[in-house]
Order: structure tokens, then C-alpha cells, then sequence
């Protein structure tokens, strides 16, 4: 069975709400899902004066485990265009995983949140891609089979390189993710499972080919 970790960073839950549907999705295709997060790095007091949702279920992710599933599938908001520091300082420890090949050929796939329509959703989403592309691993966006990213008559997130939502800056992210934005993640979760089911099983094939 195909083993796909959703790993994501949430501040203020909307992350949190998509990870859920991305992995309700790549379940729908069959995989094994995991749904866990990178370890907060705000002091406890900070984060409570400033409203972040600490009671979030998924368990704390380690670098280690990486290297265990098929796919992973990083959700993680917006900073000045680029991830947040909570998950580059978790993925700044990969250099083990990197320096061993742990990664190579394992699918790579990212989904967003932003306070704005154009907040950088897609700098964001294309900067994480940017290591995953060190780490050798094989992108997969959100193709336009998802017709719902094309969508004019709603204010909505999501575009080719992965799901997203937007948040609403000005009152700490009072707009929750539409059932667009979810449905978006939870294609996008099926479309990464189905992926990386077809090159296991493609690897498994090799494996069994006969030397020439």
C-alpha cells in the first residue's frame, strides 16, 4: 500500500483544515495516510497573546521518518512569499536524508494559505518545490482536471502548482477555507496518492525484472 505523509505548519488552523482534506483525499486513492506537524518554534506565551491554535491533533513529525513514506505532501502558509520558518527549519535538517539519496524519486507536492488573493500563494508553493528539487524528489502540482481552480463566481484559492486557501490577514484569519479550497486539497491528495502508486508499483517491476 502506498504511504503518503501529509506534514504541514499551521498558525491559525486554516492549514490544519486543508491538511485534513488533502489526506482525506489521498485516502479515497487507496494510501496509507499520515498526518503530522512540524514542531512550533513561537514561545508558548507569544503564540497564545497572539491567538494561534496550539490544540491541533496531528502528532509532531521527525526528519527520519521522511524517508518512509512514497509521498509527502508539505501544507504550509505563506511568509513574504516563501514557507514559513517553522517548516524550512525542519527541512533544513534533511541534510542526512539528502546526502544518502533517502528522498530520491519520491513524489513531492505542496498546497498553501495567504491573507490575501495575492499574497504569494504561488511564490510559496514554488519556493518549497525548490527543495524538494535538491532532495530529487518528483513534483506534482494540481493539474487543471480540477476544473474548480478555474472557477470566477467565488473568491477562491488553488492554481496548477498546488491547493490553497485564503486566510484574511486583518482578523487573524477569521475566513475559513471554502468547500473549493477543500475540495482542491482533497484532488490534490488523490492526484499525489495515485502518482506515487504508479511509480511504486513501476520501482516493484524493476525490481523483479530479470537481469540483462
Amino acid at each position: 500500500m502506498t504511504k503518503v505523509l501529509i506534514l504541514y505548519y499551521s498558525s491559525y488552523g486554516h492549514i490544519e483544515a486543508m491538511a485534513k482534506a488533502v489526506a482525506e483525499g489521498a485516502r479515497q486513492a487507496g494510501a496509507r495516510v499520515a498526518v503530522k506537524r512540524v514542531p512550533e518554534l513561537v514561545p508558548e506565551e507569544i503564540a497564545l497573546k497572539s491567538g494561534y491554535k496550539l490544540d491541533q491533533d496531528a502528532p509532531i513529525a521527525t526528519v527520519a521518518e521522511l524517508a518512509d513514506y512514497d509521498a509527502i505532501i508539505i501544507g504550509t502558509p505563506t511568509r513574504f512569499g516563501n514557507m514559513a520558518s517553522q517548516m524550512k527549519n525542519f527541512l533544513d535538517q534533511t541534510g542526512s536524508l539528502w546526502f544518502e539519496d533517502k528522498l530520491v524519486g519520491k513524489v513531492g507536492s505542496v498546497f498553501t494559505s495567504t491573507g490575501s488573493q495575492h499574497g504569494g500563494q504561488e511564490t510559496t508553493i514554488l519556493s518549497t518545490h525548490v527543495v524538494m528539487l535538491h532532495l530529487g524528489m518528483v513534483i506534482v502540482g494540481l493539474p487543471y482536471t480540477f476544473k474548480g481552480q478555474m472557477r470566477m463566481d467565488e473568491i477562491t484559492g488553488c492554481s496548477p502548482y498546488g491547493a490553497s486557501t485564503l486566510a484574511e490577514d486583518e482578523n487573524h484569519g477569521s475566513r475559513l477555507p471554502s468547500e473549493n479550497e477543500l475540495e482542491g486539497g482533497r484532488f490534490q491528495g488523490r492526484h499525489v496518492a495515485e502518482v506515487a502508486a504508479s511509480l511504486a508499483a513501476r520501482r516493484q517491476e524493476r525490481m523483479l525484472e530479470p537481469a540483462r
